[in-house]
């Protein structure tokens, strides 16, 4: 049995020098794909292929259903085809017609594949290039029998091609394709101290619930069989884009997957694995991609069913849904005791933009998303990327890793590592868990592609990969590791006030005419407007520092119109500046009546680390500065009763943060007389 997958991969994908010239680069995975696909698929059926046919025989006049019960019995397989043709049958003439039968008789489950990959049209088109005999026959004398080639080693066959097809349409590319060196890192640390993997009898479930072309799905089966070849991981997914799910569910059936695990449907608005639960998820959902078309539904859900439902936390902002595909996965977590897993629990390995790391202040939707992972201690760690990774954008990213079972080292604690430099040090020692980084050692975390492919410059090293997972598994602290109590990230928003203290100027010409000037001046009977001007005129001060004095001063002067509150507070409004040096303003009606009054435009926010009191911070970082300010009582967080509103945020950047000092003013006037030598040569030259 050959291991030479790489080769083979090759000669397939040689394929493409008979297209060349008929088609573009981008469209020879849709050709090369499907008849890999097709030609395995017969090569796996052939051993039972005369039982199909003998049942079909008997059950042709049955009713669909079953049909294909008896004879995908028939196959031993989860599919079948019921004609007597294949590629080395399709003749000379009539080469399109055949192959299009032979396809249709394919089992629903196996055909819809080519249907997704709009297979009937790549045939009419060869056909009109007159090479669709050409390129059966390259497949035909290609030796894909499973006694050849088994199905770990088919599909990283199909992996290959797959990632040549990604690669020769970078365009689009990122979209349904995430480069093998980051599904390589997700994927190590997903598993990464999950000792039970190498157990016999292990039956586990991985899902990805945007599925794409299946890297995810195939990275960790391969993870998993290389550690245990007797395990048994079940492949479960969902997938948007239909070419996207054809490929995806090609390789899965290639690798002996039941297909009808992979769905086709947007997850977030059709979940159709809505009851199941996973040990192992994996995602790079879309980054920064709106929700619009989905919104009513995504609302319904979580106004309806709450925590019932998946998004019971909270809901991100519009304009990005990618804290959606976080809850999804959240809600698909198996309990930390549970029936699906010995020892209970699941993992989770996501990829996201910086957006979900900080957007949002205390109270909004992103930020309870935060605490609820938080709160409910899921995260484990997150990893900075370098930018530049990524086929179609060239932002920075970050790899999140949750777990519904921490172990107990890490229980309260959220590992941050800074991979997104080129190098660093690790600047000691670290330990934690067997094994340890030696200090001082540089780590080279990427490396400058040959060639950019679209947006990605850039590709981790396996040295990277190495010490980014060992750093995580050791769970070690050193210059681009760093770990946190999950408190550390959370901080109460109060609200601080400042007491109302008003001048009042009635004689002042520029406010008296912006009194004049406001519409509702211009409602108040000529009587009244008289009655004002001639009350405030008649003050003797120029300025005024109490708000209440001028009130009882200039009602009574206005005694005979009996002015409203609201036009009190008119006149006030225009003729009133704040000053440090006036009497407190106090309420004068209603429930407060008798309390100082709030300034609103002095009214601020401060944002007190959870691992702190209140009153300490308050005491310490406003009361010297303001001693008359307080904390507005009456904004209580709804979930713990307290004063101010909770809000959780990572800022990864600021952790990391190494304050560079300028350059010494010497070494930059040696620079600026440099610089002005070479202008002046330069306008000699000119001039000579």
């Amino acid at each position: 049995m050959t291991n030479n997958f790489s080769s083979t991969a090759a000669f397939l994908w040689s394929v493409a020098d008979l297209l060349r010239g008929d088609f573009k680069q981008s469209q020879y995975g849709r050709i090369i794909l499907p008849f890999t696909l097709l030609r395995r698929l017969e090569s796996v059926l052939e051993a039972t292929k005369p039982n199909v046919l003998t049942k079909y025989e008997a059950v042709k006049a049955m009713p669909i259903e079953a049909q294909d019960k008896l004879l995908t019995h028939a196959a031993q397989l989860s599919f079948y085809n019921t004609s007597k043709m294949d590629l080395n049958r399709l003749g000379e003439t009539g080469v399109a017609s055949n192959l299009e039968s032979y396809i249709q008789s394919f089992s629903p489950n196996a055909r819809e594949i080519f249907e997704h990959f709009d297979f009937f049209n790549t045939i009419d088109k060869l056909e009109e290039a007159d090479l669709l005999y050409k390129v059966a026959k390259r497949f035909a004398t290609t030796d894909l029998h499973p006694d050849t080639i088994n199905n770990y080693g088919m599909g990283l066959v199909f992996e290959e091609l797959i990632r040549r097809f990604a690669e020769s349409s970078n365009e689009t590319a990122g979209e349904h394709f995430t480069p093998r060196d980051i599904v390589e890192l997700t994927t190590s640390l997903l598993f990464a101290n999950e000792e039970e993997l190498t157990s016999s009898g292990l039956v586990r479930s991985i899902y990805d619930p945007t599925a794409g072309t299946g890297g995810f799905l195939s990275s960790g089966m391969e993870y998993v069989h290389k550690l245990n070849d007797k395990a048994s991981l079940s492949a479960f997914g969902q997938e948007l884009n239909p070419e996207s799910y054809a490929i995806c569910k090609a390789d899965m059936l290639i690798k002996g997957q039941k297909v009808d695990n992979i769905k086709l449907g947007n997850t977030l608005s059709n979940d159709q694995l809505r009851t199941e639960k996973f040990d192992y998820m994996l995602s790079n959902p879309p980054f920064g991609v709106d929700w619009k078309k989905i919104q009513k539904f995504i609302n319904d859900e979580h106004n309806d069913k709450g925590f019932e439902g998946r998004f019971g936390a909270g809901l991100p902002r519009v304009s990005d849904g990618s804290l959606l595909f976080l809850m999804h996965l959240v809600s698909k977590m198996c309990p930390a005791t549970s029936e699906n897993k010995g020892e209970g629990g699941s993992r989770i390995g996501i990829i996201l933009n910086g957006s979900p790391l900080f957007t949002g202040g205390a109270g909004s939707g992103e930020s309870e998303i935060r605490r609820y992972i938080l709160e409910n201690d899921l995260l484990e760690a997150i990893v900075a990327l370098p930018t530049d990774m990524f086929y179609n954008t060239g932002i920075a990213t970050y790899v999140w890793v949750l777990s519904s079972q921490k172990p107990a080292n890490r229980k309260g604690k959220v590992q941050l590592i800074n991979a997104s430099k080129e190098r660093a040090k690790t600047g000691g020692r670290g330990r934690s868990g067997g094994g340890e980084i030696e200090g001082n050692d540089e780590h080279v975390f990427y490396a400058a592609m040959r060639k950019s492919l679209g947006s990605k410059r850039k590709e981790l090293t396996p040295e990277a990969i190495d010490t980014i997972v060992q750093t995580y598994g050791q769970f070690t602290e050193n210059q681009f590791s760093k770990i946190f109590d999950y408190k550390a990230f959370g901080y109460r928003r109060i609200t601080v006030e400042r007491p109302l203290k008003l001048a009042i100027y009635p004689k002042d010409e520029l406010r008296l005419e912006a009194l004049q000037a406001d519409k509702a001046w211009s409602k108040l009977a000529e009587s009244v407007q008289d009655a004002v001007l001639e009350a405030l005129a008649s003050f003797s001060e120029e300025k005024l520092l109490s708000r209440d004095a001028f009130l009882k001063a200039f009602i009574a002067k206005t005694s005979d119109v009996k002015l409203s509150a609201a036009q009190q507070k008119l006149i006030v409004k225009h003729l009133s500046e704040h000053d440090d040096e006036a009497a407190i303003c106090y309420q004068e009606s209603g429930k407060t009546k008798g309390k100082v009054e709030a300034n609103p435009d002095l009214r601020d926010n401060e944002n007190v680390p959870l691992t702190e009191t209140v009153d300490e911070y308050f005491a310490r970082e406003v009361l010297p500065h303001v001693p008359d300010a307080w904390i507005d009582e009456s904004k209580i967080d709804p979930k713990d009763g307290e004063v101010g509103v909770v809000g959780y945020e990572i800022p990864f950047n600021r952790h990391f943060y190494v304050y560079e000092p300028p350059r010494a003013l010497d070494a930059i006037d040696a620079d600026l007389d440099v610089v002005s030598a070479e202008i002046m040569q330069l306008l000699n030259e000119v001039h000579s």
